[in-house]
Formats: structure tokens, C-alpha cells, sequence
């Protein structure tokens, strides 16, 4: 039986990975933190859930039990969002990097050796300046050297509406970045397809084929999550 398990699964484009992993007929089962707020609510939007905490101990005996063949680690955060959480010192480190890490290391110590699917994105390499970059990179790094096999994903900016929170600067980017890219298509098709923006519902979609069908081990970019 093909059964993923996807932390970040609450997310603007976690939970629509979750409807199209179980149109796609797959066991799908969707992590919530237990701390949440809205767990409630999101049992009855989500359900099957599972809150198990994130401790490692605790994953790997969550992992080892219901076995997953497909682990998508689609977690990630904001500075506004570390900020409500109290999460104390840099926070892409302390969740993009952490938490990814602590995923991984489950996965392994629980042996059910599940493909790992990693939501990264465009422009992530390891002389990266940006503080969010370097984290994307150094969650990369964690699943490549997990020694399972593995899928990483890194798409555009994501447009479009359905984010619990507002981003106004975000959107100002894409807007921006939209002009700017049909400039550039005249002259470097392949740098436009590149960083063509997209949408939660698309890259979804795109998320879920790669997970069931992509090559083991390979990085797709923002034109092959089209």
C-alpha cells in the first residue's frame, strides 16, 4: 500500500498536497502540531490526522508504526509567524532547518525507509547570502544525505489567494516579478520558465505527481512543477 505522511500539512499549499494525494487514491495521513490552536479544526478538514510532537523519539515511533512509503516534509515559517510561536533565535534555522532534520532522522531511525519529498525553493544553492536561502540549502542538505532515496522540490513564489495570513509585500514581488519575467521571455525563455510564478493549486498537483512518480534523487525546479 502506497501511504504518505506529510508534515506541514496545515499550509497554504500542504493541504492541498493532502486532497490530491487521496484523490490519487493514496493512504495519506496529515500531521498537525499538537499545539496547534485549530487542531479541531483541522481533524475535521484533515482527518486522519496525527499530533504526534515534534521530538524525535516521538516521530520515530510514529513513523515506525504506521510505516509510510512516502515521508513530504512542506513545513516552513515567517519571521511574523516564529514571532507568535516565541520560537527563540534565528527561525528558518531553528524550523526550516530543525524540524526538516528532525524529520529525516525519524525517517531513518524508524526503518520504514520512505522516499522523502522536500518543498524547497527557486535559487536555493550553498553560497546563498540570504539567512532563508541558506536554511533552504542546509534542509537539502539533510535530506541528500539521508541515505534514502529522495525527491526536492523547488518552485517560484507562489501566487494567489487562501493564505491565512496576508503577505501585501509578497504579492507587491509577484506583481513585479510578473512584468519583469515577460520582459525576459523575449530574450531567455529557459531563465523566465525558471522563475515563472505559480499557484498553490498547480504546484499541488506537481508536488503530488513527483512524490508518486518523479525520479528517485533528483531536484525538480520551477519548470518541471508545471
Amino acid at each position: 500500500m502506497t501511504r504518505a505522511f506529510v508534515a506541514g500539512a496545515t499550509g497554504h499549499v500542504g493541504r492541498r498536497v493532502v486532497a490530491e494525494l487521496r484523490a490519487a487514491a493514496v493512504d495519506t495521513i496529515a500531521h498537525v502540531r499538537p499545539d496547534s490552536a485549530r487542531v479541531e479544526e483541522w481533524r475535521a478538514k484533515l482527518a486522519p490526522i496525527d499530533t504526534t510532537p515534534w521530538e524525535l523519539g516521538a516521530m520515530t515511533e510514529t513513523l515506525a508504526r504506521i510505516r509510510p512509503t512516502h515521508v513530504l516534509c512542506l513545513i516552513g515559517t515567517t519571521r511574523k509567524q516564529a514571532a507568535r510561536a516565541n520560537v527563540e533565535g534565528d527561525p528558518y534555522l531553528a524550523i526550516d532547518v530543525g524540524l526538516t532534520k528532525l524529520l529525516v532522522d525519524a525517517c531513518v531511525a524508524s526503518g520504514a525507509a520512505p522516499r522523502l519529498v522536500l518543498l524547497s525553493s527557486v535559487g536555493v544553492k550553498e553560497t546563498a547570502r540570504s539567512k532563508y536561502m541558506h536554511a533552504k540549502w542546509l534542509a537539502e542538505e539533510a535530506v541528500r544525505g539521508s541515505g534514502l532515496p529522495w525527491i526536492i522540490a523547488r518552485p517560484s513564489m507562489i501566487a494567489g489567494g487562501g493564505r491565512d495570513e496576508g503577505r501585501p509585500f509578497e504579492r507587491a514581488g509577484i506583481a513585479v516579478a510578473g512584468g519583469l519575467l515577460a520582459v525576459a521571455g523575449v530574450f531567455a525563455k529557459k531563465t523566465a520558465a525558471r522563475y515563472q510564478t505559480t499557484d498553490a493549486d498547480r504546484l499541488a498537483a506537481a508536488l503530488a505527481r513527483v512524490t508518486l512518480d518523479g525520479t528517485p534523487d533528483t531536484i525538480y525546479e520551477n519548470e518541471h512543477l508545471r
